[in-house]
């Protein structure tokens, strides 16, 4: 009964308005604002509207206002109504916050998330294998190098492609435990890395170096299974990968430092081949490697510029400010000739020329539309770099079937 009356009063408003359209349109006004708090029936807010009405002049008597004032007065109960009632399919704010927020967790889920015990959660968090950007780009170079190493028409030896990809699994997560752990007070300050297993106290710092010994014992497992000389030239790389992360301490350079021990497998998937070294075929192809890692790298490091001013680590983004595109610029063109010259050195037919044209294309693709401004543009350029390694793979591949 009460919203049959409450309607009749709505439906009478809105015959009346016609008659006052710019009265009524300011009453309404006022009513549709956002006011949750409103008392409409308190005097301050009656004589706010009679001094409206006023104004407007379309109400000559205080009779016409009394009449004007209790339809009003019944529209806001009406419209208080409605906002409390359960027939308002609008959500509460705190509902719509609950509900952004419980899709905002569910979009950051990984697959560690879904598929693994919750007590092996912060270990492979550890590991970073729900990121598998960074095997990639460790594993790509000992591809390189392993079908660069092939004999001529012939494919690559798959088992030592299989266990140089779970090398560089293995090595990727155990240079990601000793970076978490020698970096444990200044991730806690950084946002992209606070929630780290062992900045977060997820793991404590002897958990982490029980998980670091447990993947080296894995790795040394993978290491022993190669010839003599490549033991000794895989062991070596290892102060590289525990000297790294105080790199950034030390030098604007780290980028540089990461270089040299992420494209280590240029080396050591030739000498697993070949049981030595050719230098005129390695080494451009380790430069190129390295020139790789500066572009990617330094794109990756953009991300964290202003939280590595305000902790006081250093990075080649720092070093290179606005001159950022016209640095990259340059390795790329480095990475792009020591690529040419390892690939002319290895005598690779021509298809390897033809996907190096390809694979410049999209390192020139990522150097000139990257917004070193936006974190999430940085990222996805550095992860567009898979296909960057895929291409020069792919081209050394068919330059070596047909040679």
């Amino acid at each position: 009964m009460a919203f049959y009356r409450l309607s009749r009063i709505a439906r009478s408003l809105h015959r009346r308005r016609h008659h006052h359209c710019p009265s009524i349109s300011t009453a309404n006004s006022y009513f549709d604002s956002p006011q949750p708090s409103t008392n409409y029936n308190s005097p301050p807010t009656r004589r706010r509207l009679h001094h409206l009405f006023e104004l407007s002049g379309n109400f000559g008597s205080k009779n016409q206002w009394h009449n004007y004032s209790s339809s009003i007065r019944s529209i806001g109960a009406y419209h208080e109504l409605l906002q409390h009632s359960s027939f308002s399919t609008a959500a509460p704010d705190g509902k719509r916050e609950e509900s952004k927020n419980s899709n905002s967790n569910n979009g950051d889920r990984s697959w560690i998330d879904v598929y693994l015990p919750e007590n092996a959660r912060p270990y492979a968090r550890l590991a970073r294998l729900d990121k598998p950007i960074g095997t990639w780009l460790l594993a790509w170079p000992c591809m390189w190098s392993i079908t660069m190493a092939a004999a001529p028409g012939s494919f690559p030896d798959i088992k030592m492609m299989m266990l140089f990809g779970t090398g560089a699994l293995l090595l990727r997560g155990a240079g990601c435990t000793i970076n978490d752990l020698l970096d444990r007070d200044i991730d806690t300050k950084v946002e992209r890395t606070r929630l780290r297993p062992i900045a977060s106290g997820a793991l404590s710092p002897f958990q982490g170096v029980c998980f670091l010994g447990f993947q080296l014992l894995l790795g040394l497992g993978i290491l022993l299974q190669l010839n003599n000389f490549s033991r000794v030239l895989g062991a070596s790389s290892l102060l590289l990968v525990f000297s790294y992360p105080l790199m950034k301490r030390l030098t604007f350079w780290p980028q540089a430092y990461l270089g040299l021990t992420f494209n280590w497998g240029a080396l050591l998937g030739w000498a697993a081949v070949k049981g030595s070294l050719d230098p005129a075929v390695v080494l451009p192809l380790y430069a190129a490697g390295v020139f790789w890692t500066l572009v990617y790298d330094t794109i990756y490091a953009h991300q964290d510029k202003e939280d590595d001013i305000r902790v006081g680590v250093k990075s080649t983004a720092l070093r290179f400010g606005d001159s950022t595109k016209e640095w990259v610029s340059g390795f790329g063109i480095a990475c792009i000739s020591s690529l040419a010259l390892s690939g002319y050195n290895a005598e690779l037919e021509w298809p390897y020329y033809t996907f190096l044209a390809a694979s410049s294309a999209q390192l020139a693709w990522q150097i000139s539309t990257v917004d070193l401004s936006s974190r999430a543009d940085c990222n996805r350029k550095f992860v567009s770099n898979k296909w960057f390694g895929a291409a020069v793979c792919s081209g050394i591949l068919f330059g070596r079937l047909l040679s």
